[in-house]
């Protein structure tokens, strides 16, 4: 079945994720769904230093809006906040130093933001990693569980009060394509029974992870637009260090770090977005199956919700 998935997902990644399948798809875009002002506006955005992220922030910034840079390498995130800044004329954007995958980290930072900000209207859950060994922390915490799961839904919990503060609040998460080859394991979200480890297979389940987070929460809370989405295969710092071998055959193919982060900043700031449900799943600006045809992938919303609870159950270990 993997072997199934896993050539079903190539081939359509082949003609979709690639720029090619970014210039085909661009074709039908409305331009003006961007034409959007968005002074006035909170946005929050994880591991905007460089690629996707940075090019969200920059996009924002550029509409004038308020941009909060949360980032782990406080050089390399001094540096883009500069670039973004003289780029747009616009001082209103701010670095805020956080590693992802310190859950203590994320919890005070978020309710320190809260008590410090009267609302946030967008957040961009974006940073990620994709480690090849199994690295644990002194807790128990599995590196890429912790970044890419954990700490997004640690984040993005804690500042749902701040979100509802706003008129139009919206939460958004930077997936990938590559969560189509994983079906939900959520017995075993440490990778500890994964042999041998797989980092670009353990990569994939977090991201099948962040798109049920989207889904459950859309449930959980109607009154907030909440979407994930996947760049396609972009040239991004991220890619070319954590997965040299693809970078190295695909280099010619990937999209650019621009063509990529499109659709995040079209689901961030346009009102055409809205008048889609929440909880979607998308892919150059179209919501798009969450499942390949005959993947077997598919869980019920009792085993996604038992997941959720799993989640929970770690933020509540966390809060002191």
């Amino acid at each position: 079945m993997s072997l199934y998935r896993n050539a079903v997902w190539f081939l359509k990644g082949w003609q979709e994720y690639t720029k090619g399948g970014y210039q085909v798809a661009s074709k039908n875009f409305a331009q003006t769904d961007l034409d959007v002002d968005c002074s006035g506006r909170i946005y929050m955005i994880t591991g905007a230093n460089s690629g996707i992220g940075k090019c969200v922030a920059q996009e924002i910034a550029q509409r004038g809006g308020t941009v909060h840079m949360l980032c782990r390498n406080p050089q390399s995130a001094e540096t883009a906040k500069n670039e973004i800044s003289e780029a747009t004329n616009n001082q209103n954007v701010y670095v805020h130093i956080l590693d992802m995958s310190q859950p203590r980290s994320v919890f005070k930072f978020a309710k320190e933001f809260e008590a410090q900000n009267e609302k946030l209207d967008v957040l961009v859950n974006n940073a990620g990693c994709m480690v090849n060994s199994r690295e644990v922390d002194v807790d128990g915490l599995e590196r890429n569980f912790a970044t890419n799961t954990l700490g997004p839904h640690i984040l993005t919990k804690l500042l749902i009060p701040a979100l509802k503060k706003s008129d139009k609040p919206r939460i958004l998460m930077v997936s990938s394509g590559g969560m189509l080859v994983q079906k939900l394991n959520a017995e075993d979200l440490q990778f500890e029974k994964m042999a041998p480890f797989d980092g670009t297979m353990a990569y994939s389940q977090n991201k099948r992870q962040q798109v049920i987070m989207m889904e459950c929460l859309a449930r959980e809370h109607p009154d907030i637009f909440l979407a994930a989405m996947h760049p396609g295969w972009a040239d991004t710092p991220a890619v070319r260090s954590a997965m040299p071998d693809f970078y190295q055959r695909m280099k010619d193919r990937l999209r650019t770090a621009e063509q990529g982060a499109d659709t995040a900043v079209w689901l961030a700031i346009s009102d055409t977005a809205l008048k889609n449900p929440s909880g979607l799943f998308f892919q150059d600006r179209s919501p798009v199956p969450t499942h390949l045809p005959l993947a077997w992938t598919k869980t019920t919303k009792d085993q996604d919700e038992q997941f959720i609870t799993r989640l929970n159950e770690l933020l509540d270990k966390f809060k002191d």
